[in-house]
């Protein structure tokens, strides 16, 4: 349906409320916003998921849990998909000394081309309602326009942990309690998980958050309540209505490597994942294979290179692992490799998935912990390093497999194989799978009725329905 078909459309119907979604062009981002539809369209608001055509496609294909096109309850969301100028889809690239994936910066750019149609949907859907709610995502210039519409009104998402929002404003509150001082001589730099050209991109959005009316986080105070606590100090009106992923996950995918973990036992197998920014030299990739396979354990590792701009175009590149290395870790039942998008949310709900050796994106973290999975550490870039920190020091949840303060080093074989053994196999190991366990029944206690998340949502939708 064209814009102008969809615009008149809406202005037939009324509502007392409807949400725009607007996110920021990265899967994890992309990801979190369509669960934050799902939620928001569960109390029976309508919500406009504005981005590109191309991210807007990826979005629906990628999402886990549930069907954004057919469950009755998600009708609600509607996509606007939009041209934007064309951009380079470049391959990422593996000798990069900062691992951002640097490559996707021009279509950080070119989604800011979003403004004008924002704008005209804005303008267009401001008449059929009380109030017009825009929920956006690091890329607040797009949504300045809402200081034109007389009833509108935005919220920015925060897609990044509490803990690594906190630990930027902890020195500039007069470090309020929440971090104490251990834990702050840890913290990463900014500049230590970002390359100048996107802390250039950054900073030239941050001017554009005046326009908040307050902030909504994917946590919980059974994660983050310290954390949730200083941030409280910075944003007068905050949220924490997370995690959005479901809580419970039906094998739906139908990919080949959940028929292999059926035949594994309960918690024998570590899944490997570094999520769709990250991409290994192929050097780093034998010293994992190696170590993986020397380990002894059963491993589920996804191999893929990070995503280009556009995931519909170009091949990955092919990676080179030892001579026969394939075949034999498949022959001897060890292990499977996938090379394709992995189903990671039905890989974690798996009764036989043990542990995770994960780059700690926040949606990784977050589905490990509902899932109850615990982590091996592998931080890449931005948030990462945080997050890391947050699993293994703060939270106890985790093993380090790669220590940030060594990123430039290659991580060893014998490091990777000691590693796995002991998340997987130590008693250390299953004393950090029984607190992962708590953690998630507290988490799951959380977004259940009468929960802090459930009443974190409830008390939003009823802000914004006032």
């Amino acid at each position: 349906m064209s814009f102008e078909d969809e615009g008149e459309k809406q202005a037939t119907q009324s509502h007392e409320v409807i949400v725009v979604m607007v996110p920021f062009p990265a899967q994890g981002h992309l990801n979190q916003l369509l669960h934050l539809s799902r939620l928001i369209s569960s109390y029976n608001v309508p919500v406009h998921y504005v981005s590109t055509t191309i991210l807007s496609r990826q979005a629906k294909l990628r999402v886990q849990g549930w069907d954004p096109l057919s469950t009755p309850n998600t009708m609600m969301i509607k996509f606007h998909e939009f041209p934007v100028p064309a951009f380079p889809s470049l391959p990422p690239n593996p000798q990069t000394a900062v691992e951002f994936p640097s490559h996707l910066l021009p279509s950080f750019y070119s989604v800011l081309h979003l403004r004008k149609p924002v704008a005209k949907l804005l303008s267009v859907l401001s008449p059929t309602t009380k109030r017009l709610v825009i929920i956006y995502d690091a890329v607040p210039s797009i949504i300045q326009d809402v200081v034109t519409i007389p009833n509108g009104e935005a919220y920015s998402f925060q897609p990044l942990s509490a803990f690594r929002i906190s630990s930027y404003v902890w020195e500039t509150m007069g470090r309020p309690q929440g971090i104490d001082d251990h834990i702050a001589k840890l913290v990463p730099s900014r500049a230590s998980t970002l390359t100048p050209q996107v802390m250039e991109f950054i900073n030239k959005q941050e001017a554009h958050n005046k326009y908040s009316s307050g902030a909504i986080f994917n946590t919980c105070r059974a994660i983050e309540a310290p954390f949730l606590d200083v941030c409280a100090k910075v944003n007068s009106r905050q949220w924490a209505i997370g995690p959005f992923n479901p809580m419970e996950v039906c094998k739906t995918s139908g990919h080949k490597c959940l028929e292999w973990l059926d035949k594994q036992i309960p918690n024998s197998v570590i899944y490997v994942s570094f999520g769709s920014t990250t991409t290994l030299t192929d050097e780093q990739i034998k010293k994992l294979a190696v170590g993986l396979e020397n380990s002894g354990q059963k491993f589920l590792w996804v191999l893929r290179d990070a995503d280009r701009a556009d995931i519909f175009v170009g091949d990955g590149r092919a990676h080179e692992l030892p001579k026969e290395y394939e075949e034999r870790i498949e022959v001897n039942g060890q292990g499977i490799i996938v090379r394709d998008w992995a189903p990671q949310l039905e890989i974690l709900a798996h009764t036989s998935t043990g542990g995770f050796m994960s780059h700690c994106g926040w949606n990784s973290c977050l589905e490990s912990i509902t899932m109850g999975v615990p982590l091996a550490t592998w931080p890449m870039h931005s948030d990462q390093p945080h997050n890391a920190l947050l699993i293994n020091v703060v939270l106890k949840v985790g093993i380090v497999a790669r220590d940030w303060m060594h990123r430039d080093d290659l991580v060893e074989s014998l490091a990777i194989e000691n590693a796995v053994k002991k998340l997987m196999t130590s008693g250390e190991g299953e004393e950090i799978r029984k607190r992962m366990l708590e953690l998630s029944k507290a988490v799951k206690r959380s977004v259940a009725e009468g929960g802090d998340s459930r009443l974190d949502i409830d008390d939003f939708i009823a802000h914004i329905r006032r």
